[in-house]
């Protein structure tokens, strides 16, 4: 009988190989964290607020005082008190747009790369930078 020595390896390093390429891929996600940003789509359309945490994996973000949902917890120690608290849930990127700081409107970006190299947020409507959040 002969014996296979190299393909158990093989086949892992194959099954890795895909699974590495499928959890590396991201979506291309238009706000950051501490962006303010207004809803224009779905339930809570017309509401602002800053972006809490963003998931590139899955391209959505958390917004603070959006799309919030009750959940029902269960103590974890006998000191915590368990029952339905009110947490927000993540929305998909593309229901939100930048506001501009000029205008307080909603607004789409584009990319502007200056004369020293750095990567800028422009307002389409405005034609201004667009800060970054510290973090």
């Amino acid at each position: 009988m002969r014996i296979l020595k190299h393909r158990k390896a093989d086949r892992s390093r194959a099954v890795n190989r895909k699974r590495h390429e499928e959890n590396a891929e991201r979506e291309v996600v238009h706000v950051a964290k501490g962006d303010l940003v207004r809803v224009v789509r779905g339930d809570d359309k017309g509401k602002e607020g800053k972006v809490a945490k963003v998931f590139p994996k899955k391209g959505r973000i958390i917004v603070d005082g959006v799309n919030i949902v009750k959940k029902h917890r269960k103590a974890r120690s006998a000191e915590e008190q368990g029952g339905i608290i009110e947490m927000p849930a993540p929305i998909h990127a593309s229901n939100v747009m930048l506001i501009d700081p000029k205008s307080g409107e909603p607004t789409r970006v584009r990319a502007r790369i200056d004369a020293d190299g750095t990567k800028e947020r422009i307002s389409t409507k405005s034609g201004e930078a667009l800060p970054r959040a510290a973090r």
